[in-house]
Parts: structure tokens; sequence; C-alpha cells
């Protein structure tokens, strides 16, 4: 089957010193607990030397070139323990899922990316999977559930697998692109032209999910992104940032941005000053221009 994607021609990779990456979580003004979940890391080949004859096998414990760059928000759902431990459980099943499948990455961007977005949506359903065993084995029949945005970086492509409502941007040239659609019954509204966007942002439907990990229904969706420009910004975050900063706001901060790190800690800071009614959580990453 042929790729569902158009195909480019990709520029130069950046090296790992070349990416600017940084994440920030914090339990917002209000929440006693952070029920939020980041990771960011790079896939890299190994090779591990477990006995040799040779006076310096550490020179032989190589780490090969970078395969991918991952970032990952997990927003656990309702504010308990329970969502806490749903977005920890998601976070490591969909890590562990991916470490598995190292050879799928050599299919992204080629013209076997069906078995790499047929990976994605694996680890997705993994997530779910162990998220709902882990509340049936210990949460008398309770649902526990969480949001999933992942943004999987193999060169020059970005792929985006989401479950929930946690966003991904993607702000190239000046413009902001919200890449992932929100899954809750506000936005389905929305879609079936039922509310307007103005007015489901304060609809009491703007937070309940259509779709979550754990919950009854999980519907992973997968997009694909050009980031082979330097200097674009990828951005994932949870709902705690976009209650209390716009779009506008968001492409504002990203105009000015001097490194990963001050991009999250000024969005953080902008929440924070807003009243912080959430637990929010920031993942940033470019490659350096």
């Amino acid at each position: 089957m042929s790729s569902p994607f158009p195909d480019t021609v990709p520029l130069t990779r950046p090296r790992d010193d070349e990416l600017d990456l940084h994440g920030v979580t914090h339990p917002g003004l209000v929440r006693t607990s952070n029920q939020d979940q980041f990771l960011l890391c790079t896939v890299h080949p190994q090779v591990v030397v477990h006995g040799t004859s040779l006076a310096n096998s550490a020179a032989l414990a190589l780490r090969g070139e970078r395969v991918a760059t991952i970032m990952l928000v997990a927003d656990g759902v309702g504010g308990s323990a329970d969502g806490s431990e749903a977005s920890r459980l998601a976070t490591v099943a969909i890590t562990e899922h991916f470490a598995s499948a190292m050879h799928c990455w050599h299919a992204a961007g080629s013209a076997g990316e069906d078995e790499f977005t047929a990976t994605l949506l694996d680890g997705a359903i993994e997530a779910h999977r162990r998220v709902r065993e882990q509340a049936v084995q210990q949460l008398d029949g309770r649902k526990m559930a969480t949001t999933l945005s992942v943004g999987i970086v193999v060169w020059p492509w970005l792929y985006v697998l989401q479950v929930g409502d946690s966003r991904c941007y993607h702000y190239q040239d000046g413009t902001l692109r919200q890449v992932t659609r929100d899954q809750t019954l506000a936005q389905e509204m929305i879609d079936r032209g039922a509310l307007t966007p103005e007015r489901a942002h304060n609809s009491p439907l703007h937070h309940v999910l259509s779709s979550a990990i754990g919950a009854e229904d999980a519907m992973p969706v997968i997009s694909r992104v050009d980031v082979q420009q330097r200097g674009c910004i990828v951005m994932l975050c949870s709902d705690g940032l976009t209650k209390h900063v716009n779009d506008d706001e968001i492409a504002a901060a990203c105009a000015t941005m001097t490194s990963a790190r001050q991009l999250c800690e000024s969005l953080l800071g902008l929440v924070l000053e807003r009243g912080g009614s959430d637990n929010v959580t920031i993942v940033v990453g470019r490659a350096l221009p």
C-alpha cells in the first residue's frame, strides 16, 4: 500500500547537540497534586558489551546515530490519584512499546510508512490496555483515564499520536498551527455546526473528553508535519496551559523565544499569573537555526 503522505526532499538532519529540548510541569495554584506526566528522549541503536577478552571494552559500548526524538505529554483525568496513575502507566507503556519496536523507525518516511504508523497506533492501544487492566485489578471497577499526546520526530517528519485534548502545536515563519484536534464533546458539536468556537471555550462540555486512554473509548489519531526547516518549533501541552493562554499569545511567545527552556518558563509564568487553575505541562523542541 502506498503512503498516504506526500514525499519531500530532506535537508541536513540536525546533530544531537543542535537539538533544543525542554519540558516543565507544575501542579498550578489550585490543585494539591500534579496528575500530568511528560517525557523527552532520543532513540539510538546501541552496542552493549556483556563480555569480552579485550582490555578496553568500554570503547566498544557505542551509541549509534539518533534515530528519533520523542516528546510526550499525558494529563491524568479527574484530578485524583487514579488520574496520576493512569498518566504514569500510559507514559511507561508507550516508551516500552517504542523501545521494543526498533525495526519500525526505518519505515518512517518511506514506502513502508504504513508499518510505522501501525506501530504508533499499537502503542496507544497497549497504553489503553494497561490502564484499563490496572483499573480492574486495583480500583474495584472504577475507571481511570488519561490524555496522551506524543510527538515523534524521525527526520524530516514529525508524527503526532493523540488521544484526548492535550495539544500539539507547530510554529514556523510567524504562523502557529494546532496540529491536533481536541477530542472533546464541545469540539464534536463545533464540527456538527451546533456550537461556535467562541461559545465552546466557555461551554461546560469544553473539557469533557470523547476519547481518552483508559476510558470507554480511545480513538488514537496520527498526523504528520514536515519539520525540516531549522528553527521551527514543536510544542506539546496539557490543557492547563490553554485554559489561561490563547493561541495568539502562544504565537507571540514563540516569535520572541530565546530557548526551549525560556519559552516553557515564560508560558508557565503566564498561567500562574492568571490563577493556574489546573496542572500545566509544556514540552518544547526545535532544531537550532
